[in-house]
């Protein structure tokens, strides 16, 4: 799986709104805590209003937070807000791809690889990640023996 710059930016903003949840944060706040491009992060804040994720108060006040407590948000919803679906095939979802002969049942593994994906963003809350008490079988995968080695 590939994580755009859009999709890193948006879950390092939604954190930093967790972290602030549920007070108001500014872009310039936000861009200045995780270093960050603020046009770009107002883009991205855009999507992320778009998708229901964030609200916006305008004014000298104004700011961004989160439509929600950061333990009811998980990271797949960020990522699909920015990045749309999580696992893409030549623009097709899993379960729209067809082949025939040797490769036939190549969906049934992209299917496979979407379901283990969801298993882990779409079960870690901003909360959990802020606090670092992630899911037994989220951690369980940063503790396998291989999983830090880059192939």
């Amino acid at each position: 799986m590939q994580i755009s710059a859009r999709g890193d930016y948006a879950v390092r903003a939604a954190l930093s709104l967790a972290h602030a949840y549920p007070a108001l944060m500014s872009a310039q706040a936000i861009a200045q805590d995780q270093n960050m491009p603020r046009k770009f992060l107002e883009a991205v804040l855009a999507d992320l209003r778009r998708a229901g994720v964030v609200r916006a108060q305008r004014g000298a006040e104004g700011g961004y937070t989160l439509s929600q407590s950061p333990r009811d948000i998980t990271i797949g919803q960020i990522l699909r807000a920015v990045d749309g679906p999580l696992a893409g095939v030549r623009g097709l979802r899993p379960e729209e791809t067809q082949y025939s002969g040797a490769a036939e049942n190549l969906p049934n593994l992209w299917v496979a690889v979407r379901s283990a994906v969801r298993e882990v963003v779409d079960e870690v809350s901003l909360a959990e990640l802020i606090s670092g008490r992630m899911p037994a079988h989220v951690r369980k995968l940063t503790t396998r023996p291989d999983a830090w080695q880059p192939r």
